[in-house]
């Protein structure tokens, strides 16, 4: 019975209000004093069913909840006959629940979005090749899955058979479906529009990518900030306080009907209220634009920062290197003449400037048909035993390269090591080819010209990295490979400091003339370069001991230190999952401008929970002070007003909803995925992921 009445709590406040009206009519239209009565009776006891079932089941686990003020003050309005209050009492108690249950629902919409997104079932296939479908809970790693047109992709896996097209913009934000083959990723959540896959599922359940993210936002909402549990240990001594107090004033005055009264205003609904629906509206509106925030306490932290410090590689920079500059030279060392005509070194891009923003691959950097053009098939040659070399390493600048030069015939090179000292050595068609440093082919006798030392420098200064290719003892490439800032760096950082960063700086294991460079325009107050990860976290600790409020920004293992000595850790959501788990925030795709959102959010969120705590507190004192100073307040416009103030406390709380920074890119969910899949791809593969 007792589930059966807190089920139908809507229909049943229908049919108190319905009751109501009725009295209503039946007192001022019919004047009929029996049927009013009988009508408001009704409607209390139909009313405070529900309220005494809750107020029963907090009391058997020893806390004194509204419910129970609330069932007292109608039995003792009953008591003295004042049943046309506690009818409305119990209405206006009823009504305000339902109102706060659905807009606390609103407020976790975002939530439920994700959730409603997740796969409930997959088809599995078993050993007689038959396809059967079962829960996604009960898919392993290593299964085969079969995914068909209209279906969500349960697991993260790789395409085994089937083409199709999947709409990934519950993941990407994107609303143009992506084409997927055999070896393409899927990811879980994504939904396949047209087409068939079979799929391996290299993640499941709760470890997908789509799993995390949920769990993220979960374990946010349920964790309380340092207000939320003082209101929580308020509570259980005020509502108590509130109770004595009332009986002493009735048992004072000898009055009862103001000792009821006095407990419906006491109710603290709207302080109880009103913290955790800012933090549900505040984490609510980060899920939604890819800012994952792991609990109140951190928007606390966050909200009160005053230093920001963030990592380079993979953080301000994309992560990815790229060719920026190809020099070449005759067998002579002489350099080879270039259309472009860009100086006696041979083809570059110009400054880093002027590069930052856009793809690196500029028709002023030669691939390999422009090597071709005017120097002959031995540079061909060149470019051909040096990807042949650079396919077989798995460094970064080794995929650069590869990269840059595209799908040319790569020759089987022979005898391939790696050399101590930062090289590797190979040879092909009798040719011994050394790729590496200028140092490291220095260091195995074969000099450079001054026009390559010109050349090295001036790509030095540029901030470039250097990978010389020598063959048979004459260097014939110079290659210039960095990383290229993220967009609108420069743009966030002044965000930032409009929002209240007061000192950011830079933090980085590249050297200091690399790191000057870089970020010369970007309004650092500090630049540091040529750390080691100890040595970074040595500089938070020494930010802490000055009175600095740190948030680190870093996407690397090494960066995990100082994620996890910082007041606040942020990750970027494309980098090391230790580094991701060490954080307090995520940002999902790796967006740098959700930077700003999620510290604007922070401090927005901390405020509005400060205003619903002044509205709630405002509240009770206004009618206490009503209740000593006046004659007009009731019992039941006591309630009104209460409930009036949950109601004030929860819309407030929902503005942040539609919290958004200047430079945002919408209500984007997010893609946490390593750019390492991307490696190998065409160029603008890497540029639409990176950017």
């Amino acid at each position: 019975m007792q589930s059966f009445i807190l089920r139908h709590k809507p229909q049943l406040t229908i049919i108190s209000g319905a009751l109501i009206s009725a009295g209503l009519v039946a007192r001022f239209a019919l004047h009929s004093q029996p049927a009013y009565a009988a009508a408001f009776i009704t409607a209390s006891i139909i009313g405070v069913l529900p309220i005494l079932i809750q107020a029963v089941q907090a009391l058997r686990v020893r806390v004194m909840s509204i419910d129970v003020l609330v069932s007292i003050a109608v039995f003792g309005a009953f008591l003295i006959g004042s049943w046309d209050e506690s009818a409305i009492v119990t209405f206006l108690f009823l009504v305000g629940g339902q109102i706060e249950r659905y807009t606390l629902n609103q407020t976790r919409s975002a939530i439920n979005a994700l959730t409603d997104m997740a796969p409930q079932s997959a088809a599995v296939r078993r050993a007689d090749g038959t396809f059967e479908t079962v829960p996604v809970d009960d898919v392993h790693v290593g299964d085969i899955v079969k995914v068909t047109t209209g279906d969500r992709i349960p697991v993260d896996g790789t395409v085994m058979s089937g083409t199709g097209l999947v709409n990934e913009s519950a993941i990407t934000g994107e609303p143009i479906p992506v084409g997927k083959a055999v070896g393409s990723s899927a990811s879980a959540g994504t939904l396949l529009d047209d087409g068939m896959l079979t799929i391996r599922a290299d993640t499941v359940g709760e470890d997908t990518t789509f799993g995390r993210i949920i769990e993220l936002v979960e374990n946010a909402q349920d964790s309380k900030s340092k207000e939320e549990r003082f209101i929580d240990r308020f509570a259980t001594y005020y509502t108590p306080a509130v109770l004595i107090i009332a009986v002493i004033v009735g048992l004072a005055t000898r009055r009862i009907d103001l000792a009821i009264t006095m407990l419906v205003l006491g109710c603290p609904g709207a302080l109880v209220i009103g913290v955790p629906v800012s933090n549900m509206a505040g984490i609510g509106n980060g899920a939604r634009h890819g800012v994952l925030i792991k609990g109140s306490e951190v928007t606390h932290r966050l909200s009160s920062a005053d230093t920001f410090v963030f990592d380079k590689t993979g953080t301000i920079t994309v992560g990815v290197p790229q060719v920026t500059d190809v020099r070449r030279y005759d067998e002579d060392g002489t350099p080879v003449a270039n259309d472009t005509g860009n100086g006696a070194g041979g083809a570059h891009i110009g400054s880093f400037e002027e590069t930052k923003d856009v793809a690196v691959r500029d028709s002023s950097v030669p691939d390999a048909s422009a090597l071709d053009a005017g120097s002959g098939p031995a540079h061909d040659d060149v470019v051909r035993y040096l990807v042949g070399v650079e396919s077989q390493s798995q460094h970064p600048l080794a995929k650069a390269i590869v990269r840059h030069f595209g799908d040319i015939p790569v020759p089987q090179v022979d005898q391939v090591s790696v050399v101590t000292g930062g090289g590797i050595s190979a040879v092909h068609d009798n040719h011994r080819i050394l790729v590496g440093s200028p140092r490291f082919l220095e260091a195995d006798g074969i000099a450079l010209t001054s026009s390559m030392r010109e050349d090295a420098s001036e790509l030095e200064m540029q901030g470039d990295s250097l990978v010389a290719v020598a063959v048979d003892g004459s260097i014939r490439l110079l290659l210039g490979i960095r990383d290229r800032l993220r967009p609108g760096v420069a743009e966030d950082i002044a965000r930032l400091r409009r929002l209240g960063a007061k000192t950011i700086v830079l933090l980085s294991g590249d050297n200091q003339r690399a790191v000057d460079l870089m970020t010369a325009k970007l309004g650092f107050d500090r630049a540091i370069g040529g750390l080691l990860p100890d040595e970074k976290a040595a500089v938070i600790s020494g930010l802490r001991d000055d009175g600095h409020r740190v948030v680190f920004v870093g996407d690397g293992i090494n960066d995990s230190p100082s994620l996890a000595l910082a007041d606040v850790g942020i990750a970027m959501g494309n980098g090391a999952d230790v580094a991701i788990d060490t954080s307090d925030v995520v940002l999902a795709d790796s967006d740098f401008s959700r930077l700003p959102h999620a510290y604007g959010l922070a401090k927005h969120t901390v405020r509005n929970m400060r205003e619903n705590i002044a509205i709630a507190v405002g509240t009770v004192a206004l009618l206490l002070s009503g209740l000593v100073l006046t004659t007009w307040l009731t019992m039941a416009v006591g309630m009104f007003v209460h409930e009036a103030s949950v109601l004030a406390v929860i819309l407030n709380g929902m503005r942040l909803l539609r919290y958004r920074t200047g430079r945002n890119h919408g209500t984007r969910h997010w893609n946490i995925r390593k750019l390492d899949a991307y490696q190998g791809q065409p160029q603008s593969v890497i540029d639409t992921v990176a950017a």
